[in-house]
């Protein structure tokens, strides 16, 4: 699954702000644990027939499903999970011609989302057959079995789409609804003729019913978890490519298909390269990638097996508005998703505790092949941006290991986070860097063939890299997965003679808000070098190590930056290493950058550490060095809320530097220009219009006006930093202006992203007009939750308190897997003291303690913005007098 809001990893770039009755081996020394169960252990299912009759207009199905299973224990019930289900026939049978027992009594228990069926005589162990007839409830959110409502050609049109990780099948097909319990489906659905249905294999058959629907039956899928299941239905147009024996595909709304092909031709290049790299060819006849209008809050694409859903922003590229970055973006969520056709599908984590099994993975997948097949994006740049973003989570006291336990689905829903899928794809990094790429291959082979079709933990994975590579790898992996945390590489200065240089490393642990905290004791990696020279490796274990280098010079420590650790360097060290910063790779650059930014604001460095390499920074620096730069003083910007003395001062200071590059750059994309500039330029304008330059403003303004006669005024590559630049400084007339043309735009992509825009303006009474808006019917079902998270951006006390106010009407346009951590989303943004008050009352209320992991981190992160604000602003505004006046 891809996460929600795709560009937190570039914003992190950036600096803005349990199963069947099985044993499974668990842990290196051999010990047996039982796979984690919510159901009772007594039966296992093998295959799901499932006859679906969906009812779009009334927003209902009836259906009925024959599920194979076997009885291992004598029992006189059977426990599946069932969500809004309501039952009117279960009978069981030892098979087909056998003697039919209808069950006694039905008992549905909607806390624990069960049902559980009775029968008057015991049933003994063997095989059987449950019939169950039901029906139940079509959603508008992405949960179980969902409509979306969209504009086609000005007429209105419902499509139907099926999302249930983690735990959401059991709204559409009562089952063992755990990745555990594996099983074979055959689907088919009775639906309006003309209409396309699709799911995770190909239609076998379609033939005319009497009354002028249309019965389709899908062949019947490999062995696989419920939550990898799919059903779409709508009208559709599909593109196609063959590659290596399977069927490509991308399934839009009619009329979008144009915006298909940058994604169809993805999906082959990435196919090519996973059936090589994980040594199994792809093991479905076709693989369709669905786009759909609307969004979620909690994700934007999922990897059903063979079926990928994605949310059309996600993917299609309309060339009206499409942007480098979108490109880049609809090929990650290719890679991604197909990345989880393998980790994920093929190969299951035996229970949640191991998500990152899949996520990790696929955001590590996602990344490398995005290097591999894009060299022109220089996507390995994006590998610091990728550690930043779980190391500002991973810092605080609430973090967890990456692998965690989990209990109920709501735990299972938060661990959905930067830990599962950024620390994860980090560590990975590490440790393919730590034991060598072909030895990672290797193993990595070994672990699919020799586990497909069944569950694994993260242990089964060690075992085959260690096997691989003749490295040990289990304890590293172990010290970085099983706990939680930063560990900390304090550099000593160093000692150079006879053309050597020698220095001391000491471990420690990275903490914003425990600054006694007694650090954890990890096995850590390290690359070192004296810049310029040759690499040097070692592990430091126990706390200590000592290193000696080639060469005389400053010494750079995770060189390369596959390390998952912070770098805390003595003063002299690191001025040694300010001062050549303008000769280091740039991947170098931005680690230096980062780490320095971050142990400024954790107060184990001079807060304007950061700020000195940013002022020695040269015009030419990398496109992505200033975009770290462009992101870190917007974030300053923001936290000088209230202080306009001292905004004007940092708001100087950043037009000061940030103006001369985009100076070089300008507003027009020179020819062949490279794709990391037009993404910078996206980001200069900005930032640039945010701390008030007045010349990219009054351009903005120019173009935007006149866009209304001329289109070339706004191209594509500019449109949105230009209206980025129109909604943060809105008043009422220019609001209303970009409401009508929200409302007047037939693109449902593009209609999403206006209404986005008027939730962003920095006047709170045009915010307040947003959320207003935003519980009304006129943004359409799934955009309303969006446009109360942009408003949050700027304004988090109103947008949270306004949520609240009105919780009941939110929890209709939050899917159920993001409700426990919205609210927690919306007022972990702010920096006043109440929200802590605010926020606890409404865990204490709403929540109960196993789903208030979200709301601890926002209040983790709240906390520590205070005191980032309360004893690091004034560093920096002593480091502003001194250099910018």
């Amino acid at each position: 699954m891809q996460r929600s809001l795709i560009s937190l990893a570039v914003m992190a770039l950036l600096g803005l702000s349990a199963g069947a009755p099985t044993l499974v081996a668990a842990a290196p020394a051999a010990k047996v644990t039982q796979v984690t169960t919510q159901l009772p252990r007594t039966a296992v299912p093998t295959h799901y027939a499932v006859s679906l009759t969906p009812d779009a207009a009334n927003s209902s199905f009836s259906a009925s499903v024959t599920i194979a299973l076997d009885v291992k224990q004598a029992t006189s019930s059977l426990t599946l999970n069932a969500a809004d289900l309501k039952f009117s026939a279960a009978t069981i049978s030892a098979g087909p011609g056998k003697s039919q027992q209808a069950a006694s009594k039905t008992d549905i228990d909607a806390d624990k989302q069960t049902v559980t069926f009775h029968f008057a005589d015991t049933l003994k162990p063997g095989s059987y057959q449950l019939k169950l007839d039901y029906t139940g409830v079509i959603g508008t959110q992405a949960s179980g079995l969902f409509s979306l409502d969209y504009d086609n050609g000005g007429a209105k049109k419902r499509a139907l789409y099926t999302q249930f990780e983690n735990s959401d099948a059991r709204r559409m097909i009562p089952s063992w609804d755990e990745p555990f319990y594996k099983a074979t489906f055959a689907l088919e659905a009775i639906v309006p003729a003309g209409q396309m249905a699709v799911s995770n294999m190909p239609a076998t058959s379609t033939t005319k019913l009497a009354d002028g629907r249309e019965l389709v039956r899908f062949a019947t899928t490999p062995k696989m978890s419920t939550y990898l299941l799919f059903f779409g239905l709508g009208e559709f147009e599909r593109a196609t490519a063959m590659e290596q024996g399977v069927e490509l595909g991308v399934i839009t709304q009619k009329g979008s298909l144009g915006q298909a092909q940058f994604a169809l031709d993805s999906s082959r290049d990435v196919l090519k390269e996973y059936n090589d790299y994980f040594g199994v060819k792809y093991p479905l006849p076709k693989l369709d990638n669905i786009a759909a209008p609307g969004r979620s809050q909690f994700f934007s694409a999922m990897e059903n097996w063979g079926a990928i859903f994605t949310f059309e922003n996600s993917i299609l590229l309309d060339p009206r508005v499409a942007t480098q970055s979108d490109k880049e973006v609809s090929f990650l969520v290719a890679a991604h998703e197909m990345a989880h056709q393998w980790f994920g599908d093929l190969v299951t984590m035996a229970w949640w505790d191991d998500l990152w099994l899949n996520e990790g993975f696929a955001s590590w997948m996602e990344s490398r092949t995005t290097t591999r097949l894009h060299p022109e994006w220089n996507w390995e740049l994006r590998a610091v941006g990728t550690r930043e973003g779980a190391m500002e989570q991973d810092a605080l006291a609430t973090t967890h290991p990456i692998v965690q336990h989990i209990a109920t689905v709501e735990q299972a829903s938060q661990a959905f986070d930067n830990i599962t899928y950024s620390k994860g794809e980090s560590v990975i990094r590490m440790l393919e860097n730590y034991v060598g790429e072909e030895g990672w291959r290797a193993g990595v082979r070994s672990y699919i063939a020799k586990h497909a079709y069944g569950n694994t933990v993260s242990d089964d994975l060690w075992r085959e890299v260690e096997k691989a590579a003749h490295k040990p790898v289990t304890a590293i992996a172990h010290d970085f997965t099983l706990q939680p945390g930063v560990p900390l590489i304090r550099v000593a200065d160093a000692v150079c003679k006879d053309g050597k240089t020698t220095i001391q490393l000491t471990q420690g642990e990275f903490s914003k808000d425990k600054e006694n905290k007694k650090p954890l004791s990890w096995r850590v990696p390290v690359i070192a070098q004296t810049v310029g020279g040759a690499t040097v490796r070692t592990v430091v274990s126990g706390g200590k190590a000592s290193m000696t280098l080639p060469g005389c010079g400053a010494v750079l420590v995770n060189a390369g930056q596959s390390g998952y650790y912070r770098t805390l360097y003595t003063d002299k060290a690191f001025g040694a290493l300010a001062k050549g910063f303008a000769t280091m790779p740039t991947i170098d650059q931005l680690g230096l950058l980062s780490d320095s930014w971050a142990l400024g604001m954790a107060g184990l460095m001079p807060a304007s550490s950061f700020l000195d390499l940013a002022n020695s920074a040269p015009v030419d620096a990398a496109p992505q060095v200033w975009q770290k730069i462009a992101g870190v003083l917007a974030g300053l910007h923001d936290s000088y809320e209230g202080k306009p003395e001292q905004r004007a001062a940092l708001d100087r200071f950043a037009r000061a530097r940030l103006a001369p590059v985009f100076a070089r750059i300008g507003w027009t994309a020179a020819k062949d220009e490279a794709a990391p500039v037009a993404n910078l330029r996206d980001t200069l304008i900005r930032v640039l219009g945010e701390v008030g330059d007045e010349s990219v403003i009054a351009e903005a303004r120019r173009r935007y006006a006149a866009s209304s006669t001329d289109k070339s005024a706004m191209p594509a590559a500019l449109r949105r930093p230009i209206l980025s630049v129109i909604a943060t400084s809105a008043d009422a007339a220019t609001w209303d202006q970009m409401r009508a043309a929200a409302k007047a735009e037939q693109s449902n992509m593009i209609k999403a992203q206006l209404y986005d825009l008027l939730g962003a303006s920095n006047d709170k009474a045009q915010a307040q007009r947003a959320l207003d808006l935003a519980l009304t019917d006129e943004p359409g079902a799934t955009a309303g939750a969006s446009i109360i998270s942009h408003v949050a951006g700027n304004h988090p006390d109103l947008a949270f308190d306004f949520a609240i106010s009105h919780r009941d009407q939110i929890d209709k346009i939050v899917d159920g897997a993001s409700r426990s951590r919205y609210f927690p989303g919306l007022g972990g943004r702010s920096a006043d003291p109440a929200m802590i008050g605010k926020l606890q009352a409404y865990a204490k209320q709403y929540l109960p303690a196993d789903a208030q992991g979200d709301t601890k981190q926002a209040i983790a992160a709240i906390e520590y913005r205070i005191k980032v604000r309360t004893k690091r602003l004034p560093q920096i505004d002593a480091w502003l007098k001194q250099h910018a006046g």
